[in-house]
């Protein structure tokens, strides 16, 4: 069993006397269920119900009455209706839109139950025929394990401790380096990381990426409105995988006949999803941060080890010492920005990245993110400080002092000073940190 570190905001969640009831969020396959089947272990009664099933899903669509669907939920589980502390799992809840109806009814009338709601299909759903009650629920997102998640399920319980905590000793570096290489060929998707942790064998996953492409491939009739739009999902979800940590086009994208509208909508309705995000850049060094949507954007997929194994990159990464020598550079930035993300439950999170406003200009910064009201700017690359001209230039228009790199050696700070003089720290930070930036820059 992996410890998903999503189980401490469930529990703030449910010690919060003004809780709404909450929809669980995330692609297939991350774990929801196994999340909250273990999350129920601190309840004294545990309802489960599948509204694939024709006879749970009937319990809501036979009626409009809240408290009779309660009672019938209680009588139809053989569990008695009182007090004790119940959670009750509404699992592929877009097949009954009179449930997602009644999750408002929960939180007005029934404060006392703790109510979860999740479904494989909900992201594309929830704009087209169901509507959820607005300021009547709240929402977090379950992603792939993260770096610290891998290596609880590895058993590294006290690298878990020292890596959280910021005090992994330097010395330690080329061993955590190359745990986190490991980590990003395999990914984080739970059932990947467990045989893993079982077996150490990477040949043996094979079976289990299979699967988990066909069962996203096989989606595509669910999530695709028309028929071009269907053929374009499949036609991303066969080669888009390569272009992982690109800049894509979405006019004739994949060399496709396709239009950039087709192609855009085709995009969005995945990401609905969660299993891919288009990362748009900011010409702005300053908050807030204003997407130019005009611009090429980036693909960042939802796990490294389906986009190597697709990509067919696996041997190239064992092979390399530093990260950043795989696939040019691009598994790093693929893996960083799960990193970055991995951190927030929060559904609206986003990922960006800066250029230079003036069109002539190739200056680019990888990622910005606004860390405890600071926009901060974050390189992966390795090499000489005089080297990451763009870092430098972005700071120069940037009313901050502060800049990250994340890199395959050890942390450290350095004090830097552009050709314009603009002086500013420069972090630099080992991979496996990344999950933690936040925290890291709180503490120094």
């Amino acid at each position: 069993m992996i410890y998903r570190n999503l189980i401490t905001k469930l529990e703030d969640w449910a010690k919060n006397p003004k809780r709404k009831p909450l929809v669980l969020r995330g692609a297939r396959q991350v774990g929801k269920t196994t999340l909250v089947n273990e999350f129920a272990k601190q309840f004294d009664h545990f309802i489960s119900l599948n509204l694939e099933k024709k006879y749970e899903v009937g319990i809501f669509e036979e009626s409009n009455d809240v408290r009779e669907v309660i009672s019938k939920v209680f009588l139809f589980k053989n569990i008695q209706q009182n007090q004790k502390p119940t959670l009750i799992f509404i699992d592929e809840i877009q097949n009954s839109p009179k449930a997602v109806a009644m999750l408002r009814y929960f939180y007005e009338e029934f404060p006392q139950f703790h109510i979860i709601a999740a479904g494989s299909l909900l992201e594309t759903l929830m704009d087209i025929h169901i509507s959820f009650p607005v300021g009547r629920v709240q929402y977090m997102t379950l992603r792939p394990c993260s770096f610290s998640e891998f290596l609880g399920a590895m058993g590294k319980t006290e690298l878990k401790k020292a890596t959280e905590n910021l005090e992994v000793p330097s010395g330690m570096n080329e061993l955590m380096s190359d745990m986190f290489k490991i980590y990003s060929l395999i990914g984080g998707m739970p059932e990947v990381v467990s045989n893993f942790a079982e077996h150490q064998d990477i040949v043996r996953l094979t079976d289990i990426y299979n699967s988990l492409l066909v069962g996203y491939k096989d989606d595509v009739e669910k999530y695709a409105r028309t028929e071009t739009q269907k053929n374009i999902i499949r036609l991303i979800l066969s080669v888009g995988w390569t272009q992982a940590a690109q800049q894509i086009s979405l006019g004739n994208f994949a060399q496709s006949a396709y239009r950039a509208r087709e192609v855009g909508e085709a995009f969005r309705t995945l990401e609905k999803t969660h299993v891919i995000e288009l990362s748009y850049p900011t010409t702005s060094a300053v908050l807030p941060i204003l997407p130019e949507t005009k611009r090429k954007p980036k693909l960042f997929w939802f796990d490294s080890g389906l986009v190597n194994f697709v990509a067919g990159v696996q041997q190239e990464i064992l092979d390399v010492a530093d990260l950043q020598d795989a696939w040019r550079g691009n598994l790093a930035e693929q893996i960083v920005a799960q990193e970055l993300i991995s951190s927030t439950s929060n559904v609206a999170a986003k990922r960006n990245f800066w250029v230079r406003g003036t069109q002539s200009s190739s200056a680019e910064v990888d990622f910005v993110k606004n860390i405890n009201g600071k926009l901060i700017p974050i390189e992966v690359k390795s090499g000489h400080n005089a080297h990451l001209r763009s870092l430098h230039q972005f700071m120069n228009a940037s009313n901050q002092d502060i800049a990250v790199r994340i890199w395959n050696n050890p942390l450290s700070i350095d004090e830097v000073k552009t050709l314009e003089g603009k002086i500013f720290k420069l972090y630099n930070v080992p991979f496996y940190y990344v999950e933690h930036l936040d925290k890291l820059l709180e503490n120094k």
